[in-house]
C-alpha cells in the first residue's frame, strides 16, 4: 500500500525532477548521501535541505523546506518517524507533488494528510532501489 508500484513510477518518471532531500548533508557515510548520487546520475536534481545547509554534490543546501527559493516536485525525506509529519506537512505548504519517506520511516497519519492534500506518497521505500528496477 505505502509502496504502491504505479505510483513509485509515477514519482520517479512524471512528477518532477527537482528533489529535495531533507536530512542531506555532506556526511558520506550516511544513506541520504548516496540516495542523492543515484538519483542525479538518473538525472534527477538533488536540493540538500539540512541545518547546516551544506553544499553537497555540488548542489547549494538550504536550511529548511520554505527557504529554497524554486519549486520542488519531490521531497525525499530521511529524518526519524517522529519527525517526518511535520516534513510531510512543509511539503504539501510549499506546493511540491510528491513525497517520499525513506526506508523504515512511517507515519501513517502523514501519509494520510499528504494524500488528502492531493500529493502523491510513498512510505518505507528507497528510490535508489526503485529507479534502477524501471529498466
Amino acid at each position: 500500500m505505502y509502496g504502491d508500484p504505479a505510483t513509485i513510477r509515477k514519482i520517479l518518471t512524471e512528477l518532477g525532477e527537482t528533489w529535495a532531500i531533507v536530512g542531506l548533508s555532506s556526511n558520506q557515510h550516511r544513506a541520504a548521501y548516496g540516495v542523492a548520487d543515484v538519483l542525479q546520475r538518473y538525472g534527477k536534481r538533488i536540493v540538500p535541505v539540512h541545518p547546516k545547509a551544506e553544499t553537497v554534490h555540488g548542489e547549494k543546501g538550504y536550511r529548511s523546506l520554505e527557504d529554497i527559493p524554486f519549486p520542488v516536485d519531490v521531497v525525499d525525506v530521511f529524518v526519524n518517524s517522529d519527525l517526518a509529519g511535520p516534513v510531510a506537512d512543509e511539503a504539501t505548504a510549499i506546493g511540491a507533488k510528491a513525497v517520499w519517506f525513506q526506508l523504515d520511516v512511517i507515519d501513517e497519519a502523514a501519509y494520510d494528510r499528504a494524500r488528502g492534500a492531493g500529493l502523491a506518497m510513498v512510505m518505507d521505500r528507497c528510490p535508489a532501489i526503485e529507479i534502477p528496477r524501471l529498466g
